[in-house]
Order: C-alpha cells, then structure tokens, then sequence
C-alpha cells in the first residue's frame, strides 16, 4: 500500500486480510496462465524485501480490474436490496435490514473497503509506472477506474473524500458530491485523450494486462464515452440537464454487443480461492437468497396492467428446482417470488428448505401430514410452523460451482446440476441457478443493451418518440443475444442454460408485451426493460432514484416503476430514517446508504462536516447531488 491510511485500513480485520490476499492471487493465476500463486515473487527483483515500484503495469492493472469489479458489483447487489430485485429467507443479518430499508453500516462497508483499500490505493503507482514507460493506454485506463470508483461512491454514499483521498493524509477532507462529479468526468476527458496517444514501442502493450476488453483501445474508448453518458444521465432532474448532450456521448459508445465491456469469469477448480468467480456468485448464490415477485411480474407481464405475455429470459432469470409430478416423475417448476408488499417475512418466511426424502409417502410423514401442495412441498424445511411448510416454492437462486465436483475430472465442459449436497440426499435439484448468480456468470459493466435504453430514454424526452421505440426494441434484442452468448457455451440439454431460439425473440419482440410504435411507447415500458437487461447493476437504483421510484411525480412521464413501494416489512423504526409520509416528496424514499464504518471510526471529524446528517439515521433519505434538481437544493440538504 502507498499511503498510511491505506496501510491503516488493510488490517481492520482478518477477512481483509484474506481478501487481500485472494485477489493477489487473482492478479498472478491470470496473468501466469492460472498458475501458481507461489509464483507471484519471481516478478520482483529481490523476493526478499518486494517494493510497489517493481510490478509491472500490466500486473498491477489486473489486480486493479479484478478488486474494482468487486467494489462496483457489490454495490450493485446491495441496490438489490432496494431495488426489489432479490430478498433474503427471513433472519436478522445486517442484509435483511437492507431490505426492510434500514441498512446497517457493517453491512453497506465492503463496497467502501473494496474501493479505497484494495483498488484506489493502488492507483498512483500504476500512474507512476505507465507514466515512466510512455504506456499511455496503462495510464487511461487507470484514469478511468479511478473516475468510475470515485463516482460509484458517490452514487451509493454521496459525499467523500476525493482530492485528498490518495494523498499521505490519514483523515483526508470530504468534497461534496458536485466537486467529485465533476473530477471524474474531467478524469474521464484525460482516460480518453491518453487512449488516443501514440504509445513507444517500448511500453507494454494493453493487451499484456487488460482483463475487460483484451487490448483494445477502442473499446476502452467506448466505454468512456457510455461512461459519461451513463452520469450524464443520472443527472435528468437537474433543470440544466439536456438529453441531446447524452446522445452526443452515446454516439461514441458501444454500438453492438461486442463492443461492451465485460468481465467473464471463470467456472474453474480454483474459482472457491482465486476469486476467478463472478461476484454476484459469491454475493448472492447461498441457500438464502429468493427473487421477489416484483421482479418475477416484471419478467412474466403480470404486473398492474401488464399484457400477461412471458418474457422468454423468464427461466434464464429466475429460478426451478426438480419436483415430483402426479404421475410420480421428476420435473422442473419455476420459483414463485416472495412478496414483498405481503406479510410473509414479519410472519417468519420464508423459511430455508433442503431435501429430506426421496419418496412423497416419506415426505408426508416428515410433514406431519400437512402438505399444502403435494407436487411441490416433498421439498421441505425443518420448520414446526404450519404457515411455513409450503416455502419450498421459493426456491434459491443457489447454483453450485460444478466443475470442481464433477464426475469427470479434467472436463471443464461438465456443467451438469447437482442434487443438494448438504444433508447427503441426491434425489433433487435444489435450484438451477440463475443467468448472473452462476460462477462463470458474465459481469455485464457497461454492456450495449443499456447503451440502447438510454437512448430510448433520451429520445423519448426529446419528444422523437418513433426513435425512442427502435432503441428500445434494439435494446431488448440485443439483451437476449447477449445472453445467448454466453448461454451457448452450456450443454443445450441442461434445463435453464439453453438459448433464446432466435423465433422466441422475434415473437416477443412483436408480443403486446413491447411497444410498438409512437402511440404505445411510455417511459415505464423503457425502464422496466433496461431493469431487466441491467439486473443486479446499481444503475438501477440509480435510475429508480432518478423517477422517484413509483410516485410518478418527474415531468408527464407517469409511474415508471409499476407496482413499486416500501415493503411490508418497512416499520416504526425503518420509518425513523425517512423524513415524510408522502411518495411525492423527496424525502419519503431510500436515497442513499449511510457512510461506511471506517470513515465514522478513522475520519469522524470530516464526516461530521460533511453533512448536517451524515450521523443522524436520515441520511438514508438525504439526496445525492445528481438526485437534486439543482446545487441550491443539494446544498439545503447537506448544510
């Protein structure tokens, strides 16, 4: 680490430290072919006593990429949470709380840690080192990260310290969200004039280091052309704000699927110890996790109004599980999502299940003869509670890593379900997983389906609203083709990993469930696809935050998020975070989580500055800068 903050904070714990040290590990397995990570010393010129002058750009900026997706997905599972996208079996983890709209710092930390710690320290020696070589390509992309870490803190946390965060000062000075938007986008507008630049011959090629975009330069610019699209955008309330500069940006951005930026991971023997899995694996892939009927509605068409035609990602997306039919024969049944404008979680539910039987006969018996669905409920939990016994429709999103547990060594190309392992019973599959919680998931950071759906968005305030409809129909498209790349590389006979047959997407996109022209075409209909095609991205929650969520109350566009609202579960005391009653005023939604723990322990006098609330539960409900309508009304609120 280069700076004593830094140095400070890398011991908090001992999981940082593991993690730590993991993703060294991730850095050299890439970069040596998968090897050894023992090998990570041969780099230095005296393994004895390693300095951060010695590793290379290329070395450095993987381990960079790798501790940045990190910081940047986790956010976005996080918003999750928030989002209605996911929920969590009933329990009292710093999670749940999350979702019941009262966050915990412990649990809105890792983000943080992921960021300033692990990646953002790293950053001036990589500078330092492209820098003295003339790797000018080394130096934008560090440019970028650092312009893309920044501004993901300030979606989730707003203000931060940032000119004084790299410095040697062990209490850096906070900016406030208006500064820090700006220094990245200025950051962005120096990433791509060095992308543009002429490299010597001598400087490491990108392609020796680049995990994302294998080399290209092109790319790279796309992606910082999306990028400043993307916070352009966020800034739609904002009475300064003009959709025609999006577009502008958007013209230099991805203009196809292969253009976007993704991180593919790897369904690999090392993946439990290298970190080579996708993140939302280890976020989210554990026997706790459900999907919401919220989203469920949104995949199926059944939400207020909705045309009732099924999207055919719906089994991509979500969750089955084997179950015995009438005639006694195993079959795969979608989950049901968990409700979260019901009872169900202050009612103990749902509750976790496992396999406990093989035969229904013996599954009645461990049910005390109360089974509420006989095809579903074999599947069963341990639970004595009469209402809980019939949980077992809500199935995990839980998907194992099976390469290291197939039943043929060596064969990567195994990617066959298993049976639920844990109590020794392999007569069921407990869940197929989903698209983006498997281990070899793709991490879609800036991909062009969401390209797509802001220009529709754009289009659509300017008033152009036949090429409003085109975009958003591209984006849909290009969605599912996205996805079928990376479905093709499963075996085809494996239930919820076959493609999207090109005639199922033509009849979606011509279904009543898409807009086909001018007179259909709503903002809704826009956001609802760009929430699918983004899922588990914390562009969602910047956008929800954009529309006020549900309240319907940003210019003529109506509620965007139908069926949208605080969750049963939001109590007295969730409510002590949120400032008004009333979905029309600002301060009745979830705008932001509260600062990380290591800031209200290391930095407490800067984060008392910062904001009038920055220690006062409200600050949950306190709008981020690009959430104001104009600096006078940020400044009310952090002053």
């Amino acid at each position: 680490m280069s700076h004593s903050k830094f140095k400070i904070y890398s011991f908090i714990n001992k999981r940082t430290s593991m993690k730590k040290f993991r993703y060294f590990c991730l850095s050299t397995l890439l970069a040596l072919g998968l090897g050894a990570c023992s090998d990570y010393l041969d780099i230095n010129d005296n393994p004895d006593n390693p300095n951060s002058s010695v590793p290379s750009a290329a070395l450095r900026l993987r381990a960079i990429q790798a501790n940045f997706v990190d910081a940047y997905e986790s956010s976005g599972t996080r918003g999750c949470w928030i989002t209605g996208n996911i929920v969590k079996t009933a329990g009292t983890a710093y999670n749940d709380y999350i979702v019941k709209w009262m966050p915990q710092s412990a649990s809105v930390t890792w983000p943080y840690q992921m960021w300033f710690v692990y990646t953002a320290s790293n950053l001036p020696d990589l500078f330092a080192k492209a820098e003295s070589e003339g790797a000018w390509h080394y130096l934008g992309a560090g440019q970028l990260i650092h312009a893309w870490g920044f501004m993901t803190m300030l979606d989730i946390y707003g203000e931060m310290p940032y000119s004084e965060a790299l410095t040697s000062s062990i209490t850096p000075k906070y900016d406030d969200g208006k500064a820090i938007y700006e220094g990245c986008m200025a950051m962005i507008d120096e990433a791509i004039a060095n992308f543009k630049k002429e490299q010597p011959v001598t400087a490491e090629s990108l392609s020796d280091g680049d995990l994302w975009n294998g080399g290209s330069t092109d790319k790279w610019l796309k992606l910082a052309y999306g990028l400043k699209a993307r916070w352009m955008l966020n800034t739609s309330k904002r009475t300064d704000f003009d959709p025609q500069k999006v577009l502008d940006l958007l013209a230099n951005a991805a203009q196809s699927n292969e253009e976007g930026t993704i991180m593919r991971y790897v369904n690999s023997n090392l993946s439990q110890e290298s970190g080579l899995q996708a993140l939302q694996f280890g976020n989210l892939s554990n026997t706790t996790s459900r999907i919401t009927k919220w989203y469920l509605d949104l995949l199926t068409n059944t939400f207020t109004n909705g045309s009732g035609v099924e999207d055919p990602r719906t089994d991509l997306l979500v969750p089955s599980a084997q179950f015995l039919n009438a005639n006694n024969q195993l079959e795969y049944r979608r989950t049901a999502g968990v409700d979260l404008y019901s009872n169900i979680r202050n009612a103990g539910g749902p509750v976790s299940f496992d396999v406990f039987s093989s035969d229904k006969e013996t599954a009645v018996k461990f049910l005390d003869g109360k089974i509420l669905d006989p095809v579903r409920d074999i599947w069963a939990s341990g639970t004595t509670d009469p209402a809980r016994k019939g949980d077992s429709i809500y199935i995990p999103i839980y998907s194992e890593n099976l390469s290291w547990i197939t039943s043929k060594p060596g064969d990567p190309k195994d990617d066959r379900y298993i049976a639920n392992r844990y109590n020794g019973n392999s007569t069921r599959i407990i869940s197929t997983g989903t698209f983006y919680t498997r281990a070899d998931a793709p991490g879609h950071l800036l991909a062009y389906p969401e390209v797509c759906f802001m220009k529709a968005e754009c289009y659509f305030r300017l008033g152009q609203k036949g090429q409003a409809v085109q975009e958003y129909k591209k984006g849909i498209r290009a969605h599912m083709e996205l996805m079928n790349e990376k479905l093709a590389d499963y075996d085809q006979s494996i239930y919820g990993k076959q493609v999207i047959p090109a005639e199922d997407i033509d009849a979606f996109l011509a279904s009543a469930a898409v807009a086909q022209n001018e007179s259909e075409i709503t903002m809704a209909k826009i956001m609802q696809q760009k929430f699918i095609a983004c899922s588990y991205s914390i562009q969602n929650l910047n956008d929800m935050r954009r529309f006020n969520y549900s309240a319907g109350n940003i210019k003529d566009f109506g509620v965007v998020y139908i069926d949208y609202g605080r969750p049963t579960e939001f109590d007295a005391e969730s409510a002590r975070r949120y400032m008004s009653d009333s979905p029309n005023d600002t301060r009745y939604w979830f705008r932001r989580f509260q600062q990380a723990s290591l800031e209200q322990s290391y930095n407490i006098d800067n984060l008392k500055a910062s904001n009038k609330e920055a220690l006062e539960l409200t600050i949950n409900s306190c709008p981020v800068w690009w959430d104001c309508a104009s600096d006078e009304e940020y400044y009310s609120y952090i002053k």
